[in-house]
């Protein structure tokens, strides 16, 4: 009996830890509108980031949205000191999940649309020119990974909007937008 008692205890753990596991795989669609709210709202920011903290192995792209998170958190704060603990960890956070996926157009993009609007002072905008042109050029070999057609169309926006681009590139990503209708 006992030994039923304990065999039955560690399947019901078993199934416990697979359960887990398995809800905290994220919904990238879902994210992405939580992302949304949280742009919006720092009460959704502050619950967002904590809930995504929960996860035990973040997948890089959730790295890309938990450092832009904190860039949300520097926005929101009125405290100059955390306004830069968090850019800095923001920084460091995306930065992981670039090396851990170097070739993700979504990540690419989190981190060039953080560092757009960061004031050029602060010297955390230096990679915008290397991931403006990794995204064109993923764009041109159609390596969209996870990104859907809404997301690359807002992708194309805000890179044409940025006037990042040169007007070839901006010309492409006018092509790509129609092609993507």
């Amino acid at each position: 009996m006992k030994l039923f008692s304990l065999s039955f205890l560690f399947l019901c753990c078993g199934i416990l830890i697979s359960f887990t596991e398995a809800t905290q795989k994220t919904d990238i669609t879902e994210l992405r509108k939580q992302m949304l709210r949280a742009i919006k709202s720092p009460k959704v920011t502050d619950s967002l980031y904590l809930n995504l903290q929960t996860i035990s192995r973040k997948a890089p792209l959730v790295l890309a949205y938990i450092g832009a998170l904190e860039a949300l958190k520097a926005k929101d704060s009125w405290n100059p000191y955390k306004k830069i603990k968090y850019l800095n960890l923001s920084n460091k956070t995306v930065k992981e999940a670039v090396v851990a996926s170097p070739n993700d157009l979504e990540i690419r993009f989190i981190r060039f649309s953080i560092q757009f609007y960061l004031p050029g002072f602060l010297g955390l905008s230096k990679d915008m020119k290397a991931d403006k042109n990794l995204i064109i050029q993923l764009l041109k070999q159609k390596h969209y990974g996870s990104a859907d057609k809404v997301y690359l169309q807002n992708i194309i926006k805000f890179m044409v909007d940025s006037k990042q681009c040169t007007p070839q590139e901006v010309a492409f990503l006018h092509e790509q937008s129609i092609d993507l209708k």
